[in-house]
């Protein structure tokens, strides 16, 4: 083996030449041969696993002969190849012929080699395929050794997922498959349609550099790029001057304005007189700017350099026909982001921080898109497009038939009566179609407002959004949250940049640190509910009694400021949410500070379980049906009822129809949820009485795993001839 250091240096190159291949076939070819060539070693070797074959086929090889390339397969587990993809775990052997394992393939001619490396090749739990390197003589591979191979696997494996979801890899003998991406389910339903990437992601560093044959011509080029990019940022503008704000589409003369100024053109000129073609002569000018942009104290400006992403923004989204959007996948993103809650009131389905996806290749590709489970398969065989279908369908109807019972009472067979409340945020177009339907509002996110500006909103802005809210719903009870930013929802004028957001400055942990910004919203919120008398004040991400202490002594100089300026009005109740599970344990302390209690089920889960809901590495250990999560809320329930005090749920398992069976069993005095949840639900609840989802109750109860609770509620809905109301699970 070679140093430290160049061993380093090799990694880094073969990842970079792997990276920026267009065929994937040569990157293999060429990272073999490096890999050979660093490690000292006679053979190196990839085999591709091919899930429908259950088998392992060599792919690409060099020191084995190159006929066995396509025609070798190795069922899972057989031979040394098999067995490494089998364990899943790397095999370090000095003398490969005397494993028990070892299988000979003449066409290889391998049985010249003694020594044996495999490693695995894993992608997010799945097998993709194994890289091994031999040696004729007999060799033990050291920990240097298998550790740099180790980490060749882990940085091939999501260059590997992105190829076989584009076609990018010859499969020579191997039948054509899907390939499945996972995510954050960010807005249930299912699709399927044409993949159309908006914004493919710009790599500037895979423009190549080349020596311009006629400079004249490269600026030319250059001078018709920029007038026609700015011919298409005129026209979107135009299509969306009634459909974004007006702070968004002074966006677009900023860009005008970039695109119009002569030094931008005249530096990339003067690169192409310097000798550089135009597309290389572009990108080494942005670049440049791009460097001098993340240098920069100024934390806004440095949040600029990053403009050119691969995150969907409300914008790009008016730019898509309503009837055309089947659904949204994105890189980027998370379940809170504000394309989330949209596309969730929209009823759209999307998920998103899928960060293996190959967006510039994907343009054009069959998809299916799985919003309850978080998952987008591409080119999706027959079979599974066919069963989609039929989902989709089923979904269709269902929907149609529960229509039929929305306004009726959300109440059991023997007479429990179920409040049905919905989460809010966004315009209240919906306001008039919803109220005969719902008990209220049970969470009006407040930031929502605050994330499409380019400042923090006056009062009188945020007084006029917040009396158009509790209008609407009037004389319903509106429960209208303070701001809650930090964690993944970030201010465009206000960055929280934390190594650990979630568990960093966020919640009433900001507005208490600025006092100005909370005392703003609280007498807007004030003005606002003057003679209505329906708003409720939530205080979120509280952990202590002081904060809320705190918090109330601001509420009450904001009633007595008011009255100084004759504007009369009475404290309104107020709640805090139940996030963290320090607060699960200080009940009876809250308790003798305010009049509700609503817990966010969400955040609830992710602190409860230490995973990170947006994070889809992790995001399959996050679940709203673990054992700890329910008997920890059957234990905040019986704690409200012993104080006297409502609880609610909002989050997503108020939304699942046999969550909401289980919540309803424990006491919960209302469910809120977002206003697509809101029919499967209160079908749910009309169907099955109180004493039937006790009776469940106290069956989950006893469960040990997610997996167990799952499979308990699956057969009791299907008992109860429920099971079409449940979203689609494996």
């Amino acid at each position: 083996m070679k140093s430290k250091t160049s061993m380093l240096e090799v990694l880094r190159r073969v990842i970079q030449e792997v990276n920026g291949a267009r065929n994937l076939d040569a990157a293999l070819a060429t990272m073999v041969r490096r890999i050979r060539k660093a490690m000292h070693t006679d053979v190196c070797s990839f085999y591709l696993y091919d899930k429908e074959l259950e088998s392992l086929v060599l792919m690409e090889t060099i020191g084995l002969r190159t006929q066995a390339v396509g025609q070798v397969v190795l069922p899972l587990g057989e031979g040394l190849v098999g067995l490494v993809a089998k364990r899943s775990e790397p095999l370090n052997l000095e003398d490969a012929q005397s494993h028990p394992q070892f299988r000979y393939f003449e066409a290889t001619g391998e049985e010249r080699y003694s020594s044996f490396l495999g490693v695995p090749i894993i992608h997010q739990r799945l097998m993709l395929g194994v890289l091994v390197v031999q040696q004729a003589e007999q060799r033990q591979y050291d920990d240097e050794d298998e550790a740099f191979l180790v980490t060749m696997a882990a940085q091939l494996a999501g260059v590997l997922a992105h190829a076989l979801a584009t076609g990018n890899i010859n499969r020579r003998a191997l039948p054509s498959g899907q390939t499945m991406f996972k995510g954050v389910a960010a807005s249930p339903g299912m699709a399927m349609g044409e993949a159309v990437v908006i914004t493919p992601p710009s790599d500037l560093n895979s423009v190549p550099d080349l020596v311009p044959s006629d400079e004249d011509f490269e600026v030319a080029r250059l001078k018709e790029a920029i007038g026609k990019t700015r011919a298409e940022i005129r026209a979107a503008a135009e299509r969306l001057v009634n459909r974004i704000s007006t702070q968004e589409l002074a966006l677009f003369d900023v860009y005008q304005q970039m695109l119009g100024e002569a030094a931008l053109s005249e530096e990339v000129e003067k690169r192409i007189r310097e000798g550089q073609w135009a597309p290389g002569a572009l990108a080494d000018v942005v670049r440049r700017h791009v460097q001098y942009l993340e240098r920069v104290d100024d934390n806004y400006l440095r949040e600029r350099a990053a403009d050119v992403g691969d995150e969907i923004s409300v914008a790009m989204l008016g730019e898509v026909p309503r009837d055309k959007l089947k659904g949204l996948v994105s890189v980027r993103g998370s379940s809170t982001s504000h394309v989330a809650i949209i596309a969730r009131a929209m009823g759209i389905p999307t998920v998103l921080g899928m960060v293996d996806l190959p967006l510039p290749r994907l343009s054009g590709a069959p998809v299916v898109l799985d919003g309850h489970r978080g998952r987008l398969f591409v080119r999706p065989a027959p079979e599974l497009q066919a069963r989609y279908e039929s989902l989709i369908a089923e979904e269709e109807a269902l929907s149609e038939l529960l229509s039929h019972e929305q306004d009726l009472p959300s109440e059991t067979p023997d007479g429990h009566d179920m409040p049905l409340m919905v989460n809010t945020g966004l315009a209240v177009d919906a306001a008039a179609l919803l109220k005969s339907r719902i008990s209220g509002v049970g969470l009006y996110r407040t930031e929502v407002p605050f994330m499409i500006t380019e400042r923090f909103p006056g009062e009188k802005e945020q007084t006029r959004l917040y009396r158009d809210q509790l209008e609407s719903f009037s004389p319903l009870p509106v429960v209208m949250r303070t701001l809650d930013i930090g964690g993944d929802k970030d201010l465009p004028y206000f960055p929280i940049e934390e190594a650990n957001p979630f568990l960093g400055w966020r919640g009433m942990r900001v507005t208490l640190d600025h006092p100005e910004v909370l005392m703003v919203q609280l007498r807007a919120m004030l003005k606002a509910s003057k003679e209505l008398d329906n708003l409720y004040v939530l205080f979120p991400m509280i952990t202590n009694v002081e904060e809320v202490d705190e918090a109330l002594r601001l509420m009450d100089r904001a009633i007595l400021e008011l009255g100084e300026e004759g504007i009369d009005v009475e404290r309104p109740k107020v709640g805090v949410m139940i996030e963290v599970p320090a607060t699960i344990y200080q009940m009876d302390a809250l308790a003798k500070r305010v009049d509700f209690f609503s817990v966010g089920s969400n955040d609830l889960t992710q602190y409860l379980l230490a995973v990170d809901r947006n994070n889809p590495r992790v995001s399959s250990l996050y679940d709203a049906l673990h054992p700890a999560l329910l008997g920890a809320l059957q234990e905040l329930s019986q704690d409200a009822l012993r104080l006297k005090k409502p609880i609610s749920l909002c989050g997503e398992l108020a939304g699942d129809p046999a969550g909401a069976l289980l919540l309803m069993a424990m006491g919960f005095t209302s469910l809120s949820m977002n206003a697509p949840s809101l029919p499967k639900v209160r079908a749910a609840i009309r169907r099955v009485s109180l004493k039937d989802a006790k009776q469940l109750l106290s069956e989950v109860m006893l469960l040990d795993t997610p997996e167990q609770v799952h499979i308990h509620l699956d057969k009791r809905m299907d008992d109860w001839q429920l099971s079409h109301l449940l979203p689609p699970r494996d």
